[in-house]
């Protein structure tokens, strides 16, 4: 059974011998969000701009099912709001409330892989601590780092693609500076992104009070993610060997199952990607991405009513539609460009808005007490670090890496945990 895990649920720290642990994440968060320093406005659109701005068309913000041409949609879909665009184009073909704020889980890891992932080198090590897995939240989907043995970057990406790993992801953090810093880093990212529905409070989508994203802004994360060799190689990574210690490793698979074909999923045909989530609060989302015909189309599914494999079961569906469609569907919306890629800036002249229309996702997600107010302002050093990394990815363009190596098989290989969705 799925670990379940929300906000309800504390965060325990694991003990070490030696100096006093340093703070865990949740305080870390909670001190920088309510630092008595000067306030600092921080780099996302405050929540009335943001609500203010129809990102992609105004469409896209209307309630009910957004599709202009096409034979009649899938029958059956359940999910509280999904997207289905062309890649390539930008074009959303069909949508339904593509901007409702929801609780994005461990999807969110895909604007965590936008914002670091060209930051470390590939073969870069490192030696795993007690402190570097103190804090991880009870209940996290974890890929079973180990303190004492030492990770490459490619090792630790692995297990947050594959495994969706936090432990991993808070390994990658720290390397980076710290969670708070991650954190303000992905806002600022998200931001640079357009995607104005998106409040990180944590690096790895773990349900937090606020942390919010949208079908859109997943869509978003997506495909720039897709565009890097490097995120295409480890999203679309079946399996991997993985370390185990003493010269020993285990076998992961990849949790997406209409990539592995796991759980009775059947493999969807041209499927590469990218990356699926689960908590209890979210309930099961997804953002695939598959290729046919030299087309591909990306899909995103937020929490289904229905089983645990409807997630899986709505994408394909949906991709079905698309590929079938493609030539008579019309687009009603349009995914837009990065700021710092020479993107137009919503809601300006010449860019992608409603012209002020109301953001009906973002009403949405107010009143059920999942909006976005703890994250309009940060203060202290966070705040300067949100400030400063906007900026920065306002200057510069991602350079893009070349795609890891797959992973060899070590000697031999110890059984890993049973796989969960993160």
């Amino acid at each position: 059974m799925l670990p379940l895990y929300g906000p309800a649920v504390h965060a325990f720290r694991r003990p070490s011998p030696g100096p006093p642990p340093r703070p865990s994440r949740r305080s870390l968060l909670a001190l920088a969000a309510a630092a008595p320093l000067t306030a600092v406005p921080f780099v996302a659109a405050p929540a009335a701009a943001a609500s203010e701005v129809a990102v992609g068309g105004a469409r896209l913000v209307a309630d009910g099912v957004q599709v202009d041409g096409g034979t009649a949609l899938p029958k059956g879909l359940t999910a509280r709001a999904w997207l289905l665009a062309d890649h390539d184009s930008g074009e959303v073909l069909a949508s339904y409330r593509a901007h409702l704020r929801l609780a994005p889980a461990s999807t969110l890891k895909m604007l965590f892989a936008d914002t670091l992932l060209d930051r470390f080198g590939r073969t870069e090590r490192r030696l795993v601590t007690d402190a570097d897995l103190a804090g991880i939240p009870s209940g996290s989907s974890l890929v079973g780092l180990k303190a004492g043995i030492t990770y490459t970057v490619e090792q630790l990406w692995q297990g947050v693609f594959l495994r969706s790993g936090n432990d991993a992801v808070q390994v990658l953090a720290l390397m980076n500076g710290g969670v708070a810093r991650t954190v303000a880093e992905m806002q600022a990212r998200a931001v640079d992104l357009q995607a104005l529905d998106t409040r990180v409070v944590s690096p790895d989508g773990y349900d937090h009070e606020g942390q919010t994203s949208s079908a859109y802004d997943l869509a978003l994360f997506a495909r720039h993610g897709l565009r890097d060799a490097g995120f295409r190689a480890y999203c679309a990574t079946r399996t991997a060997r993985f370390p185990a210690g003493g010269g020993k490793t285990f076998r992961i698979e990849n949790t997406d199952r209409l990539l592995s074909g796991t759980y009775g999923v059947t493999p969807y045909p041209g499927m590469i990607g990218v990356k699926n989530g689960f908590t209890s609060n979210a309930g099961n989302t997804f953002t695939g991405a598959a290729t046919r015909a030299g087309r591909t189309l990306l899909v995103t599914v937020l929490h289904p009513r229905s089983g645990h494999n409807a997630v899986y079961e709505e994408t394909a569906a949906l991709l079905d539609w698309g590929f079938a469609q493609g030539s008579s569907a019309r687009a009603v919306g349009t995914l837009v460009e990065a700021l710092s890629e020479g993107g137009a800036k919503a809601g300006a002249p010449g860019g992608s808005s409603a012209g002020g229309a109301p953001h009906a996702g973002s009403r949405a997600a107010s009143a059920a007490g999942g909006g976005p107010g703890g994250w309009g302002v940060l203060g202290g050093a966070a705040g300067a670090v949100a400030l400063a990394a906007g900026a920065a990815f306002t200057l510069r363009r991602r350079g893009r890496r070349d795609a890891p190596a797959p992973a060899a098989g070590d000697r031999e290989s110890v059984t890993g945990r049973p796989p969960t969705d993160g």
